[in-house]
Parts: structure tokens; sequence; C-alpha cells
């Protein structure tokens, strides 16, 4: 456990702590968590896992500017929801991608568990992205995501953010039910 580790763990919780609440002061606490996270990851061999943070800084702004954004009947973007369609298509081209870059990072890579961090990853690419336009269905996701990432971060000692990750099993099923009640279907 590292101080940069510490410093990105509470930064992450404020992230998701303030993305339940739809506060896109969220997307200032991503930004710098993930920075630290950059390198955290890649010197604990987890290459597929620095994509993703490199992806969520990328998303962190992107984020800020869509939860800004304003349209004509509204003042913020609102919480929505995918049909059953959409998150089969998304599920299914998921899951069909993480087999092929788990067997890319296995196969040509010195990757730390690459058939669990692929899907994770890829997964995550999916999750984020359902957040920065407020599908409520990304929360069920990042349970999913979150659990298998305890494990992850676990093995490679990385025993903090492994804790981290059990919070936010935690926070993303309360974040369910909160934006579950403030949907407008």
């Amino acid at each position: 456990m590292s101080i940069a580790e510490i410093i990105a763990v509470a930064l992450a919780l404020v992230y998701v702590i303030f993305a339940v609440k739809e506060n896109s002061w969220c997307w200032y606490a991503a930004f710098v968590s993930v920075i630290i996270y950059i390198f955290i990851c890649y010197q604990s061999k987890l290459y597929l896992e620095t994509f993703l943070q490199v992806f969520y800084l990328i998303m962190a702004v992107y984020g800020y500017l869509q939860w800004k954004k304003k349209d004509k009947k509204r003042d913020t973007l609102q919480i929505s929801t995918w049909n059953n369609k959409l998150l089969l298509y998304s599920i299914v081209t998921s899951a069909f991608v993480s087999i092929i870059v788990g067997y890319l990072f296995a196969t040509y890579t010195s990757a730390s568990m690459p058939y669990l961090d692929a899907p994770i990853t890829i997964f995550s690419l999916l999750a984020t992205y359902m957040v920065t336009k407020k599908i409520i269905q990304n929360w069920i996701f990042w349970v999913l995501i979150d659990l298998a990432s305890i494990f992850l971060y676990a093995a490679r000692g990385l025993n903090l953010t492994a804790g981290l990750y059990g919070l936010y099993v935690i926070i993303a099923l309360i974040g369910y039910f909160e934006w579950k009640k403030k949907l407008t279907v």
C-alpha cells in the first residue's frame, strides 16, 4: 500500500459517491484519481487496467461535458434506461471483444491475469459510457465488474484497491436505487 494508492482510493470514492448524487464534481475527482491509477496499474503489469484508466481520464472530461450540457427542455441531462435489445447487443459484443482481447494479451504480452482483466476492462468501457449518459443500468454492470475487480486487485497485492472495489459494490447498489427513484421514463 502506497501513499499514491491511498490518495487514488480516496478520490475514487469521492467520484462514485458524487456520481450517485448526480454531482458533476465527481468528474474532477475521477480525473485526478485515474491519473494516479495509470501509474499504479502499469507498475502492477495490469496493462488492460492501465488502458482502462486512460479511457477513464478521457471519459472524466466527456462525462463532465455531458452532465453540464443543457437542452431546451431541461437544465441537465436526465437519468434514462436502455431497452433490452440494446442491452443484450452490448453484452454480447463486450463478451466477444473480451475473449479476443484476453487471448491477445495472454499470447503477446506479460500481462497479469489477462482473461480476467479483459472482461473487466471491456465491460468497464461500456459501463463508463453509460454513466456519462446517465443510463441507470450502468449500476448493475458496476456491481458485477466490481466483484471481479476485487479478486483481480487482491491477486496483485493491491489490497486497499481491492477493498475500494468492495465498497464500490455497495455504492453501486445504492446508486441503482437512488437513480431508480429519480428515473423519468
